[in-house]
């Protein structure tokens, strides 16, 4: 099976301060256009709205549940790097192979690791949450409200 991932052909970008929705449209385009994406410091990346609205709506996303068999509901996980890949597929056709094959090129991480460091990021030229929005909530944040400790 061939590798999908290429490290030394990626585009990285990093989430640190950047608002999420916007940055993840971003990105979906550069998979959609065959590109293998990185995405580090997902922790930090920036969902703009009151904090405990935000909250509160991924928190009833997390009990959805079908009554009839609880296994086909939909998973929202509590993690940051999880809930940012997971909105980056919604902003993807991934029921078709075109968009899973441009999910597989997705590779999103908290923090920065080892074998990207001395890669070249990109932040791209977005408007500052903390100037435009009245509230916002960080991705540890979130998840941290939802169950999920970070322990750094």
């Amino acid at each position: 099976m061939e590798e999908r991932f290429d490290i030394e052909k990626c585009v990285v970008y990093d989430a640190n301060g950047q608002v999420l929705g916007r940055l993840a449209s971003i990105i979906a385009k550069n998979l959609l256009n065959g590109n293998d994406v990185a995405v580090v410091n997902a922790e930090k990346a920036i969902i703009s709205g009151k904090r405990k609205p935000m909250a509160l709506k991924y928190r009833t996303r997390l009990n959805l549940q079908e009554k009839e068999n609880p296994e086909h509901s939909p998973y929202w996980s509590r993690r940051p790097d999880m809930l940012f890949k997971r909105i980056v597929r919604g902003m993807l056709p991934y029921r078709n192979p075109r968009g899973k094959e441009a999910f597989r090129k997705l590779h999103v991480y908290m923090g920065e690791p080892e074998s990207l460091k001395g890669k070249d990021r990109l932040k791209p030229n977005i408007k500052n949450a903390k100037e435009i929005y009245a509230g916002y909530i960080s991705s540890k944040d979130l998840s941290n409200t939802l169950g999920y400790s970070i322990d750094k």
